[in-house]
């Protein structure tokens, strides 16, 4: 039992092509923006946040590194990318006169193209 055990746990490289690495590359961009926003000086509910979605990023390349359900975690991972990027723009822009795209910034503009690559990646994915 403890070979089979350890054989499921094993990362499998060897299954992942291009695309997957395309979508591993932008999920650990917005990990770490995440983390790094989350670690910085916001107030602590949007600081949990912020964290708990670097984590779910970082998670779900585990799980693909793993080859754990990839197809779910394709499917999850498409909304919850698209909340990210809703969230972003009600939290930054929706709330009053801000002029887009002017106030992004460098980061959250790599995290914006990382999050869109990464739901087109996923998109691409899923439909195999």
């Amino acid at each position: 039992m403890a070979t089979t055990e350890s054989q499921q746990s094993a990362i499998d490289i060897g299954s992942l092509d291009g695309l997957h690495w395309v979508g591993i590359v932008a999920a650990l961009v917005t990990a770490v923006v995440h983390l790094r926003l989350g670690l910085g000086g916001l107030p602590l509910p949007l600081r949990i946040s912020f964290l708990l979605a670097g984590f779910g990023f970082l998670g779900a390349i585990v799980l693909v590194l793993l080859d754990y359900r990839r197809r779910t975690v394709y499917a999850v991972g498409i909304p919850f990318t698209l909340i990210q990027i809703v969230l972003w723009y009600v939290i930054n822009f929706a709330g009053g006169p801000k002029s887009f795209p002017a106030d992004v910034g460098t980061l959250g503009a790599i995290d914006k193209i990382a999050q869109v690559v990464l739901i087109l990646v996923l998109i691409a994915l899923l439909r195999r």
